[in-house]
């Protein structure tokens, strides 16, 4: 498939400038007959196989797709609701306390501030912030940072500026220090490809409502084998436990799964996984770079935030502004949005959806 052909499939996107991919990715019709569909068949299956067993099919089909998608095993895979979901069922089954430490930059995402805000109200534990610099890591004050951490939290694909962290690098350090990792990749699957084997992290969170053109409420959560053992949920439902032995939690990474749960949106997800890899994500990626690559060349250097010499879809631009500017953009109907960080921006994201004409008149109507 064409990503102009998956382009014209999204119906959203027929009467306006959308680039805002960062925030959410209109899904196409494929997702949303996908997910009407498991409505309807959900209901039917009443009077058939019954919901129970529909519903834990698709789920059942959606880890599989996701484990692809995510280079790992569908026995590693947990269900979520979404990427901040994902992130505090790993926070709540960590067994930290006072006396333990947990590093995270000073960039990411508050689905990645407020879990662990809350272990340093409630347990004590010690939550130190890794500064950054223009999206970087210093990698000095990240070997010192991580030195003594228990745990080390960290996105792969910087929201704020778009830039693309060494993630394989960073864990094997930290795994060095003897911490567990946690990835937020929510701004890379679907963006580019990721294989979660080869990052060797602890736990990757993620969901399909971005990059993916998949629908809300289908996060996922990929768990190393070697770590589930250290990681024991703090809630439970019958879809953690084995059948029948009680409090057993299940060996592989369902015991993070609850209860009943629609499986529209999971039917969606395996949709937008099957879509994507029918246009092919690295194909994706490369168009992504060449259309941002396009942006900045357009934008005045002294008003990138990003790195000129794109490494995602997300362009950070500095005007005088943001909300103003994001207001006067929408309604010539380009679609855009401000950012609290870094302040006095706007950010633009761009897909292999997106076209060179959309490029353009986003990077004329910020520089006039």
């Amino acid at each position: 498939m064409d990503p102009l052909d998956l382009r014209a499939s999204v119906p959203a996107l027929a009467d306006t400038t959308y680039l805002n991919y960062g925030a959410s990715g209109p899904p196409s019709e494929a997702v949303l007959e996908a997910a009407r569909d498991a409505i309807t068949d959900h209901s039917a299956a009443h009077a058939g196989e019954g919901p129970y067993d529909y519903a834990f099919d698709t789920f059942d089909r959606a880890r599989a797709a996701a484990a692809d998608l995510l280079g790992t095993e569908s026995e590693c895979v947990a269900l979520t609701n979404s990427t901040a979901d994902a992130i505090t069922r790993v926070a709540d089954a960590l067994d930290l306390g006072a006396g333990d430490v947990v590093v995270r930059s000073d960039l990411e995402h508050p689905a990645n501030v407020l879990p662990w805000a809350r272990l340093a109200e409630t347990r004590g534990v010690e939550v130190r912030v890794l500064e950054t610099r223009a999206g970087r890591i210093d990698r000095d004050a990240y070997s010192d940072a991580v030195r003594d951490a228990d745990l080390v939290t960290l996105q792969s694909l910087t929201w704020s500026h778009g830039t693309r962290w060494p993630i394989a690098a960073l864990v094997d350090e930290a795994h060095d220090a003897g911490a567990r990792v946690l990835v937020d990749a929510v701004q890379s699957v679907g963006h580019h490809p990721v294989d979660v084997a080869a990052w060797g992290a602890d736990a990757v969170a993620a969901a399909s409502h971005k990059w993916l053109l998949g629908p809300w409420g289908a996060g996922m959560l990929a768990v190393a084998p070697d770590a589930l053992d250290a990681l024991e949920p703090d809630r439970v439902g019958y879809r953690s436990v084995e059948r029948g032995e009680g409090l057993t939690f299940h060996a592989d990474a369902r015991r993070f799964e609850l209860g009943t749960a629609s499986p529209a949106p999971y039917a969606g997800l395996v949709a937008a996984v099957e879509t994507a890899q029918a246009v092919g994500v690295d194909r994706v990626a490369d168009r992504i770079h060449r259309l941002a690559g396009r942006l900045t060349d357009r934008i005045p250097a002294d008003r990138l935030v990003s790195p000129a010499d794109p490494e995602s879809g997300l362009v950070t631009i500095d005007v005088d502004d943001p909300e103003a500017t994001v207001e006067r953009l929408d309604a010539a109907d380009i679609r855009i949005r401000s950012l609290p960080t870094p302040e006095g921006t706007v950010r633009a994201s761009i897909h292999a959806v997106s076209t060179a004409e959309e490029v353009d008149r986003v990077a004329t109507a910020l520089i006039e």
